[in-house]
C-alpha cells in the first residue's frame, strides 16, 4: 500500500511531462523553425539591428500613446509629429538597450524581453494615470505592497482578473518564445560589442546635446510635466538612477558652519536643549485632508450649494493662501514630510518617497522632535493602515510618542468606495487632548476623500447637485464634493469640540493634493495643478494674513504662530532667512543634504536625535481575564477594536469582535494553551500582527 502510495507523484509528474512535450509537438507544429540560415550572424547582423531600429519605433509609440491616452486616443502620435526629435532621441534610447541583445546566443529571447521591459513599463505608466495623475516610476515598485492592497479600491474585480490573466499567458509567453528561439552562428563578438558601444556613444552624445540646448532637462520641477514633454523612457531611467539628494558642489564642515553662521539665528548651537514650558504655548495640530478642495476652484462645473462654507468662512476669517505641494492627484507621504521636517521633497529624486527609503533608516528634526522638547505630547493619528507608506516605522524616526491608525479605532463608518470617514477622528483628538496634563502635538492625516471617484450616480440625495458637460464628470465631481462637504462638517465640529476644552490651539488645515479627477491647468483656477488651500484657525488672536506658502515652509510658519521661534536648524534658517535670498533654495538643501546623507556637520558630526520609543494607539489595551461560557471562551479588557485578533504563539485564531470590552475566540484550542492566549491590532490587508498583548500586560 505504501509503495502505491509513493508511486503517486510519479505518476501525477509523468502525465505533466507527457502533456508538456505534446504542447511543444503541437507549438513546432504551428511555429516549424526556421531554416538556419536565417540564423547567421555573417549574413543578417546589419538587418537584423534595423528591424531593431524599427521594433524600438513602434514600442516607444507605444509608450508615448499609452502615456497621453487620458488626454486623448491618438495624442501620442500628435506629440510624434509635434516633437519628432525628442521622440526619436527617446526611440534611441530603446534601440540602444536592444542592442545588448547581440551579445546572446539566443538573440530573439534576449531582444523579446528587453522589448517586454519597456513594453511593461509604457502599460504600467499607462495604467496608473488612469487612476492618478503623477506618472509611473520605479519608485513605485517600492509601493507596489501599498497598491495591491487598494487595487480592489481603484479596479473592478474583472479588471484584475484580466490583469492576472495576462500575466499568466505572458509568462506562458515567454516559456514558449524561449522554445522557439533558435541559437545564432558565426557570432562575432567584437562586432556585437562595437555596436554596443558605438549606439551608447550616441545615445551619450544626444543626451549632453539635448541637455545644453534645452530639449531635454535633469531637473524636474513637475513630474508629469516632465513625462510629458521629455517623454516616458527618458524620464523613467532619469528618475531610476536619480535619488537622494545631491551633494552640494563644495561641500565641506566650513560650508556648513558658513550657512548657519549667516542665514541662522542660532548659528552652530544647534544641538537641541530640553526646556519643558509646553503650558506657555498652544497646543499645535496639522489637520491633512485628503484631496480637500473647493468647488469654486473648478470651472467647468457648478454646484446648487457649497460643499465648504465651514472652510471657506474659515478663509474669510484667520491666514489662508494657496498650498503648493509636491504632490499632484497622489503622494499625499511627500506633503506630510515636506510640513513635518520644512525639507522639500523635490530635493530628492524624482517621484522618490523618503517615507519608503532614508526615513526608515534614521531620525530627521521635525516639527514633533521641536515640540517634544519644550514639554509637547506628540500624537499622530490616521483614519487608515499604520503600514501604508512604512509609518508605523518612520513615525518613530519623526519624533512621535504615540501613532493611532485605523486599528486602535473603534465606531470607524465608510464611504460608498470604503474609505474610513473622518468622523471617527474627532474623538480620537479629543481624548488625547483631555488626557494630557501638557500641550499637544499632533498631527492628523485624514483619507475621507481619497479616490476612486465613481462614474455613475452614488447619493440619491446629495447635500449638493453638481452640472457639468458630461455624465462621467457629474457624477465623479458631484461624488467627490459631497464627500468633501463630510470633510468640511468634520473640520466645523472638530473646531467646535476644541472650543469647548478652553485650551488655547493653533491649527494648520490643508489639501495635500488635488484629487485624481484627470484635472488640468484650464479647468482649475490656480497657479498651478501643485496648489491646493489652506487655513491656519486659531483661538489666541493671531492677526490674518493673506499669504501663499509651500508646503515645507508651512511648518516654520507655523513653530513662530505657537512662539516656538528658532527651533530646530530647518526651522530656524526658514525663520531667519527671507525666501526672496537667491541662496535660499541652496543653502536649505545643503543643509537638508548634511542631516540626511551627509556628516551630519550641522550637529559637530553626530546625529543627536534619537527615534521616540512610539506606542502605537494611545490607549492601554489590555486583558483582564478570560472566561469560558460553555464551548466558548471569552477575552473581557479594555480598549479592543473590531481589528483585535485573539492570538496563540504567534498564530492569528478566528475572532469575533463584540464590544470595547469583550472579544470571543472562535476555535477550539487546547485547555493548557488558554492561559497563554494574547491579543494582537492586525493589519486587515496584510493579516500582519502590528502589536501584541499577553494576559499579564497592558500595551
Amino acid at each position: 500500500m505504501q509503495d502505491k502510495i509513493k508511486r503517486i507523484p510519479n505518476f501525477f509528474l509523468t502525465i505533466f511531462v507527457k502533456i508538456c512535450q505534446k504542447i511543444k509537438a503541437l507549438f513546432f507544429k504551428v511555429f516549424p523553425r526556421r531554416a538556419a540560415k536565417y540564423f547567421d550572424a555573417d549574413l543578417h547582423e546589419v538587418k537584423y539591428i534595423f528591424l531593431m531600429l524599427i521594433y524600438a519605433f513602434a514600442i516607444n509609440l507605444y509608450i508615448e500613446l499609452t502615456a497621453r491616452y487620458t488626454t486623448g486616443p491618438f495624442e501620442g502620435l500628435l506629440w510624434m509629429l509635434r516633437h519628432p526629435l525628442v521622440f526619436l532621441y527617446n526611440m534611441l534610447i530603446i534601440f540602444c538597450t536592444m542592442t545588448f541583445a547581440l551579445l546572446f546566443k539566443r538573440r530573439r529571447f534576449a531582444w523579446f524581453i528587453i522589448s517586454l521591459i519597456w513594453v511593461l513599463i509604457g502599460t504600467a505608466n499607462g495604467i496608473v494615470k488612469l487612476s492618478r495623475m503623477t506618472p509611473f516610476t520605479l519608485y513605485d515598485m517600492q509601493n507596489l505592497k501599498d497598491g495591491l492592497t487598494l487595487a480592489t479600491t481603484y479596479y473592478a474585480v474583472w479588471t484584475l482578473v484580466l490583469i492576472a490573466a495576462g500575466l499568466a499567458l505572458g509568462f506562458l509567453a515567454i516559456i514558449l518564445i524561449f522554445l522557439r528561439s533558435e541559437k545564432w552562428k558565426n557570432i562575432n563578438y567584437l562586432k556585437s560589442i562595437s555596436a554596443i558601444l558605438i549606439t551608447v556613444t550616441v545615445t551619450g552624445l544626444s543626451t549632453y546635446l539635448g541637455l545644453k540646448t534645452g530639449m531635454l532637462d535633469n531637473f524636474f520641477a513637475n513630474l508629469s510635466y516632465a513625462y510629458r514633454d521629455y517623454g516616458v523612457p527618458y524620464c523613467f531611467i532619469s528618475t531610476s538612477v536619480n535619488s537622494g539628494i545631491s551633494k552640494p558642489k563644495g561641500y565641506s564642515e566650513e560650508m556648513i558652519a558658513g550657512i548657519l553662521k549667516k542665514n541662522t539665528t542660532r548659528g552652530t548651537d544647534t544641538i537641541p536643549t530640553v526646556d519643558k514650558d509646553s503650558l506657555k504655548h498652544p497646543n499645535i495640530i496639522i489637520l491633512q485632508m485628503e484631496s480637500f478642495s473647493v468647488a469654486q476652484d473648478f470651472n467647468h462645473i457648478s454646484v446648487d450649494r457649497d460643499p465648504t462654507p465651514v472652510f471657506n468662512e474659515l478663509t474669510e476669517n484667520y491666514t489662508s493662501g494657496w498650498f503648493s505641494v509636491p504632490a499632484c492627484g497622489a503622494g499625499t507621504a511627500n506633503t506630510e514630510f515636506e510640513v513635518l521636517t520644512g525639507i522639500s521633497a523635490r530635493y530628492f529624486g524624482p517621484g522618490e518617497y523618503p517615507y519608503k527609503g532614508k526615513l526608515r533608516e534614521q531620525t530627521l528634526e521635525s516639527m514633533a522632535y521641536v515640540a517634544k522638547n519644550h514639554g509637547y505630547v506628540t500624537s499622530a493619528l490616521h483614519n487608515h493602515r499604520a503600514l501604508f507608506y512604512n509609518r508605523n516605522e518612520v513615525y518613530a524616526n519623526l519624533g512621535f510618542d504615540t501613532f493611532t491608525s485605523v486599528e486602535y479605532m473603534n465606531d470607524v463608518s465608510f464611504t460608498p468606495t470604503n474609505w474610513c470617514k473622518d468622523e471617527v477622528l474627532i474623538k480620537e483628538i479629543m481624548d488625547i487632548m483631555t488626557s494630557t496634563k501638557e500641550r499637544d502635538f499632533m498631527h492628523v492625516v485624514s483619507v475621507e476623500g481619497h479616490g476612486q471617484y465613481p462614474s455613475e450616480q452614488v447619493f440619491k440625495n446629495p447635500y449638493t447637485t453638481v452640472t457639468a458637460e458630461d455624465e462621467a464628470t457629474k457624477w465623479r465631481y458631484e461624488y467627490f464634493l459631497n464627500e468633501c462637504h463630510e470633510m468640511d462638517k468634520f473640520i466645523g465640529d472638530l473646531i467646535d469640540e476644541i472650543e469647548k476644552t478652553g485650551e488655547p490651539t493653533v491649527m494648520l488645515i490643508y489639501g495635500d493634493h488635488i484629487p485624481a479627477l484627470d484635472i488640468t491647468e484650464d479647468i482649475y483656477n490656480a497657479p498651478d495643478l501643485y496648489s491646493t488651500r489652506y487655513v491656519v484657525w486659531d483661538n489666541i488672536g493671531l492677526p490674518k494674513k493673506n499669504q501663499d506658502i509651500a508646503a515645507y515652509r508651512s511648518g516654520a510658519e507655523l513653530l513662530a504662530d505657537a512662539g516656538l521661534t528658532y527651533e530646530g536648524v530647518i526651522f530656524d534658517y526658514q525663520q531667519t532667512t527671507s525666501v526672496k535670498n537667491k541662496h535660499y533654495e541652496d543653502h536649505l538643501e545643503a543643509l537638508a543634504y548634511d542631516m540626511l546623507y551627509g556628516k551630519n556637520y550641522v550637529f559637530k558630526g553626530e546625529n543627536p536625535i534619537k527615534p521616540t520609543d512610539m506606542k502605537m494607539g494611545h490607549r492601554q489595551i489590555k486583558i483582564d481575564e478570560i472566561i469560558r461560557i460553555g464551548n466558548r471562551y471569552y477575552i473581557r479588557g479594555d480598549n479592543f477594536t473590531e481589528r483585535s485578533i485573539i492570538s496563540l504563539k504567534g498564530k492569528q485564531l478566528k475572532t469575533v469582535y463584540l464590544s470595547p470590552t469583550l472579544i470571543a475566540l472562535n476555535e477550539k484550542v487546547e485547555p493548557e494553551d488558554i492561559e497563554n492566549l494574547e491579543v494582537a491590532q492586525v493589519d486587515k490587508s496584510e493579516e500582519k500582527t502590528l502589536t501584541i498583548v499577553g494576559a499579564n500586560e497592558e500595551l
